[in-house]
This record gives structure tokens, sequence and C-alpha cells, in this order.
């Protein structure tokens, strides 16, 4: 029994092999120990700065692993009871929620696979008269406004259809993709291929209007919102467009059964070419305003276009945190995991697997998870500034969710516009203690901060059935410069005034503060990564000793650490249901994501201290030619385009290559004191060889491969030209 003698509405457990986990991270600190006193001890005459190098390089990296222990140290796990949310509260007792979908380019997000989110949000099991769904188009295309159109149209269809089978996932396009024909109901058989071919043909009309770019003149018809495109001058110059095309509080806008629909609003906010807009997070903070005149619902689920549902139950699940008795009052947000629909079996460019499903866990146990950006529920008053205090849970623990709003949606577009102009947040709290916060590339972390620094808790759930599904890159250009991306905003928010050292405090226990650091020092990771790749090479040439003999006794802490580290490594992703060659990948994108994407991040931000560069907010595109999309699942690397990424990574990977030929070489024409070297420089030579056969696709890229795919013949030249020059210089 929990306070008020209420049962929870949720438990939370801690991490099972704590004990494991915790022995192993001593080991490795002893080991780490051994590792520096020996750096100390055994300090050479001469190439000392080389020497020195190292031993920092190790201490960034053992400093770095203290990070990651912390995160880890204690993670928490939470599981809900939904039969005891639905015998506390009546339908009608339920809260109402609002849910916030956002796109940005019709031509890298698909009109499609946008309404498809769209549609799956509708189909929650949730009464849909509490249900408000928002498109955000900060592309403001007619496109993406005609196939929303006929997405409402079709949910008439679509709900009734989801509440009957009970279907999951409750995206149309995801459910006929991955679900058979029933054969056993003749009339269930019948229905479904009736829905099946209406969500076709709605499909094809979408794309032929997509494919001519505009919409023709007798579609435009079919609604009077087209004539706002009137006075749409580009994306980047237009007015406020606010269209109600489903009004949940008219009596007349119902499915084939009679059963309320959810409203359904469409907004492109006020764009101006003088006026910077904030990305992602000004569209959020417009749809903040704008919903709470419309629908003002006490809760705020957000999902990017491509992120689906892929559980019907996650909004009641999110709900079991906010409305329990005990706790609830005090969670300002509950973060589901990211997951992908479109991986590869063995995740050939990596995933966030161990960042979705672990660490977020332990920042849980640490004080509350980050937020992400997407797939995330949020309590109104925390998004809207409010701080948490005693005085607001009173209000909060008394708050009644059977409210009415009186009046039609449709009322209210005119006034709505004006919340949604360009100009609105002149002089105002918003981006800065209101909403969603600006001033940084990841806004989601430093409004996650932001939000925990005012003594709000945040939750991470992860569902048996993953809540969300979307759409990860499938180039390896599009995962760097990802990442590059989030890496110079983390490292942005580190440098800055919302340091969460500074910023957190007092509100977030320090070890939340220390959480943070694992993602904030993603890019000054490239510099000891960078060396530990090129100096121990850079030493072979010259015949420069940077670790122990292998037949020395001060080269087992070395094997240890390296070997136990990458062991506990490989069981822990597999735990998290991974491959070994999975594994292999995520090693691969690690190195490859430190020495490119997190090298010019760190460049990009040091440039616009010294106000050389400005930030960019880079869209992953989700659509792919039908060939790369056959190599990416073919797990074959894709390349196929310049980039400066390219050079960086094929450089390094050729000068290792001829660091290794050249050790090989030397053996053979010395014979017998073939051992005596590898005794000298063994661990040197088998990193070597380790950074050799990470690499391995960049030399079937360069050399090997035909296809469209391969590594661009300039890259190669000019990879080849520093590699040798670099190789050249080493030796004389």
């Amino acid at each position: 029994m929990g306070k008020n003698g209420y049962l929870p509405l949720f438990e939370t457990k801690p991490a099972g092999g704590l004990v494991f986990f915790r022995s192993y991270a001593a080991s490795i600190f002893i080991g780490i120990c051994f590792i520096c006193f020996h750096r100390v001890s055994y300090f050479p005459v001469t190439e000392r700065w080389v020497w020195v190098g190292m031993f920092v390089a190790e201490l960034w990296f053992s400093f770095y692993f203290f990070i990651t222990v912390i995160v880890k140290w204690n993670p928490v796990f939470r599981s809900t009871f939904k039969d005891r949310l639905s015998s506390r509260f009546e339908e009608e007792e339920l809260p109402g929620v609002d849910i916030f979908v956002c796109t940005a380019d019709p031509r890298l997000e698909p009109p499609t696979m946008v309404v498809s989110t769209v549609l799956s949000v509708m189909a929650y099991d949730y009464p849909p008269h509490k249900l408000s769904v928002y498109l955000s188009d900060d592309g403001c295309s007619d496109l993406t406004f005609y196939a929303l159109l006929e997405a409402s149209r079709f949910a008439q269809l679509w709900l009734p259809f989801c509440r009957k089978l009970k279907v999951e996932p409750t995206s149309p396009e995801a459910y006929f993709q991955t679900t058979p024909e029933p054969v056993d109901d003749v009339f269930m058989a019948n229905e479904w291929l009736i829905i099946k071919k209406s969500y076709e043909d709605m499909k094809n009309r979408i794309e032929s209007i997509t494919s001519l770019g505009k919409v023709p003149a007798y579609r435009r018809k079919e609604h009077n919102g087209f004539d706002e495109w009137d006075f749409v001058l580009s994306p980047h110059h237009h007015p406020s467009i606010l269209q109600i095309l489903i009004d949940g509080r008219d009596p007349n806008a119902i499915d084939i059964e009679g059963k309320a629909l959810p409203t359904l609003v469409y907004l492109a906010r006020e764009k101006r070419p003088q006026i910077h807009h904030n990305f992602k997070a000004g569209a959020l903070n417009a749809l903040i305003r704008v919903s709470s005149k419309v629908s003002n619902a006490p809760f705020i689920l957000n999902v990017d276009c491509d992120m689906f549902s892929n559980n019907s139950k996650a909004i009641r699940d999110a709900l079991c945190f906010f409305l329990d008795e005990g706790n609830g009052h005090e969670i300002a947000y509950v973060q589901y995991p990211q997951a992908f629909d479109n991986l590869t079996e063995n995740e050939i460019y990596g995933s966030l697997r161990v960042l979705m499903k672990l660490e977020l866990a332990g920042f849980d146990g640490n004080g509350g998870p980050c937020y992400v950006g997407t797939g995330c529920v949020h309590r109104r008053e925390s998004l809207s500034g409010m701080k948490y205090s005693e005085e607001l849970a009173v209000e909060l623990k008394a708050m009644k969710y059977d409210k009415k709003i009186i009046g039609s949606a449709s009322f209210n577009e005119e006034d709505c516009k004006a919340l949604a102009s360009c100009t609105y947040e002149e002089n105002t709290p918003w981006g800065k203690e209101k909403g969603v916060k600006y001033e940084s590339l990841v806004e989601d972390v430093l409004t996650g901060m932001s939000i925990q620094s005012k003594g709000w808790r945040s939750v991470f759930f992860n569902p048996q059935r993953e809540a969300f599904l979307g759409m990860g890159p499938t180039t390896l250009l599009d995962t760097l410069v990802q990442h590059k991306r989030w890496g110079e905003g983390e490292l942005q928010i580190l440098l800055s005034k919302h340091c969460p050292f500074v910023y957190g405090r007092p509100n977030m226990p320090l070890k939340l503060q220390l959480s943070y650091c694992i993602y904030n020092l993603w890019a000054p990771n490239c510099f000891a990564t960078l060396y530990y790749v090129f100096v121990p090479s850079f030493c072979l040439f010259r015949g420069i000793s940077l670790f122990p003999k292998i037949s020395s006794s001060w080269g087992i802490p070395y094997l240890y650490v390296i070997f136990v580290h990458r062991v506990h490594s490989l069981v822990e992703y597999v735990w998290l249901g991974g491959t070994v060659r999975g594994w292999l990948n995520e090693q691969r994108m690690w190195m490859f994501k430190r020495t490119t994407s997190y090298l010019f991040a760190a460049i990009d931000h040091i440039l616009k201290l010294f106000g050389f560069s400005k930030s960019a907010f880079a869209i992953t595109g989700k659509v792919a030619d039908d060939d790369v999309h056959r190599r990416y699942e073919q797990e074959i690397m894709e390349f196929g385009t310049w980039s400066p990424m390219f050079t960086v990574l094929a450089t390094l990977a050729l000068f290792n290559l001829l660091g290794l030929i050249a050790v090989v070489t030397n053996n053979v024409a010395i014979g017998d004191a073939r051992m005596k070297i590898f005794d000298v420089f063994g661990f040197q030579i088998l990193l070597c060889y380790v950074l050799v056969f990470i690499n391995l696709p960049i030399y079937q890229g360069m050399f090997f491969r035909k296809d469209s795919g391969k590594m661009p013949a300039s890259v190669t030249l000019q990879s080849v030209a520093f590699a040798l020059l670099a190789s050249t210089l080493t030796i004389y």
C-alpha cells in the first residue's frame, strides 16, 4: 500500500547483476592504477613527450571510464500497473493529452511517412476526445497539408479498425508490412483487405501528388485551407498557417462507428528571412502556445515524424507515473527509449542500444533521465517554466482532469495564429525560461536539464513492447553528420553557463550532474582517441616503444584492462539484444565517430567561440534511393559522396596499414630477430592490427569495390597522398 492509502501505479526495481558490474569496475580501477604507476616509474630519457602524450590520453580514458561507471552504477527499471489506473479513473476522469509531431522538409521526410506517424498516435488506446494531435510543418508545404487532409479522412476507417482488431503497431504502413491477412475469419479478412486497399489508395494519391511537386487545382478545391498558400513566398517566408482539420469537440467529428475522433491540427508557424526561427525548438514552442488555446491538455507527448507509435498503451503507461498519488506530482516528464524499425541485423552503422536501454536507466537511478527530444510525455507546467515547489505539488495533487472545454476549437484559429508569429517571442522568456530551450544544437538535452534544475524529477520507462519505432540513418555520412551535431551541442552546453555543474545546482544531485558528462564529453574524446590511433603507428615507423615488453609483468595490467573492458562491453551489448557482429560494428562506429564527427564538432565549436562560424541544424534524410537501400540491407558500408570526414578516416586507415606493412616487412628482413622486435613492440603491433581490422570496410571501399557506394576517387587520391606524406616525414 502506497501513500494516502492507494496502491502505487508503478514500481521501481534496481538492475540485476550489480555486484558483478561493481566488481568488474573495481578490478579495472586497480588495473588503471598499475598502468599509471608504470607510466610514472618508467619515464624514458628520450622521446619523453610522446610518452607523456600516451599517459595523458590514458588518464583521459580513465576519467571517462569513471564517468561511465557513475552512470551505470545504479540503473533502475520501472513497471506500471495499468489495471490499477483503469480501476481508479473512469474514462471521463482521465486527463487530456496533446501530441506534437514535427516535420521540416517533405523531400527528406516524405508526407506518407509523416501521416502514417500521425495516424499511429491518433489510434492510441485512449478516449479519442481526450486526444489532440498537432502537426508542425516547418517546411510550410502544401504537399504535407494535403497528406494530412487525406489522413483525416482515412482516420474515420483506421481508428475503428484498430479498436476492433487491437492493431499493433497502429501505423498503417508498419502494420500492413508486418501483419499477414487473417485467414481464420472470412468477415475480418474482407474488412482487412478493404482497409488495406483504402490505405494503399490514399498512399498512392499522396505519392503521386508529391512526385508532381505541387497540389493540383482540383485538389485544392477540396479544402479552404489551401488558400493560405496564396500568401506563401517560400518555406522561409510566409505567415502563420493554422488549420483544424478535425475538431474533436464537434459532435459531427465521428468515425464510421459513430465514435468521436481526436482533434487534428496543422500548424506552419510564421517565418521571415531576417528573423532566426530556432529550428525544432522554435517549432515546439509555437505548438506549446497554440495548443494552450486550442485544447490545453495537461500532458504533452512529442514525437519525431518518423517515430511511429508501436505500443497503443504508451499514454496509459506514462499516466501511471504522473497520476500516482505518492510520487506522481514531482514528475515532469516520462522518457521512452528511442528504437529503430529499419536497423539491419548487425546494425552496420551502430545503434543507440546501450545508450537508450542502459545508460538512461542509469540516469534514472541518479536522479532522472535526460530528455532525448522524442518519445517523451511532458507535464505542461514543467514545459511552461514553472519551478517545482510544495505549493505547486499541493495544487497538482488536488487537480481534477474531467473538465470540458466549451465551444469549438475552430473558433480559435485566427486568435492562435498570433501565437505562432515569428515576433511573438521578442522580449519574452520563451526559449530561455519557458518552453524548449534555445542556445544549443541539442535543445532537448538542455531543456531536460533546465527542468531538472528547477526541482522536477524525470522517469525513464522501457516497456516490454517498444513504445516507438523510428528510422535510423542508412548511410555512413548521415550517421557521422548526426553525431557531429550532437557532439557539438553537448560541448556547447559544457562550455556555457548551462554547464551541469553550474546550471544544475542545487536541485540536481552531483551524480546526475556527472552523468551528463558522458555526453558532454563526446567531442573532447576525439583528441585522446586520435592520439592513440595515430601516434603508436607513427612510433612504429621510428622504432619508439610506447608500451611494456610482452615478456614484462608490467604488460599484464594493460592486457587485463583492454581485454576485460572489451569483453564486458561485448557481454553488455549481447545482453541488451545485440549480436556479436553488431558489437564489432559498434566498435568500428565508436572509432569512426571519435576521429571524425567529434573532431569536427570540437573544431566547429572552437571556431564559433571566436566568431568564425554559426550554428546550423542538419536534418537526417529518411529516404534513400534503391541502390543505397539495397546496400544498406546487405550491410555494405556506404561512402559514395565526398566529405572531409571520409578523407580523415581514409588517411588514418592507410597510415596504420602502411605502419603494419613496414613492421611485417622489417620482421621478414631481420629473420631471427623478429621475436625480439615483437617482444619490444608487441602491444603497438597488436594495436595496429586491430586498427587495420576495424578499417577493413574503408580499404574495400577505396580499392576493391566497383559500385556507386565506393569511396570517391578524389577521397582515395587525397588520402593516399596524405598517408604517404605522413609516412615519409615520419621515416626521415
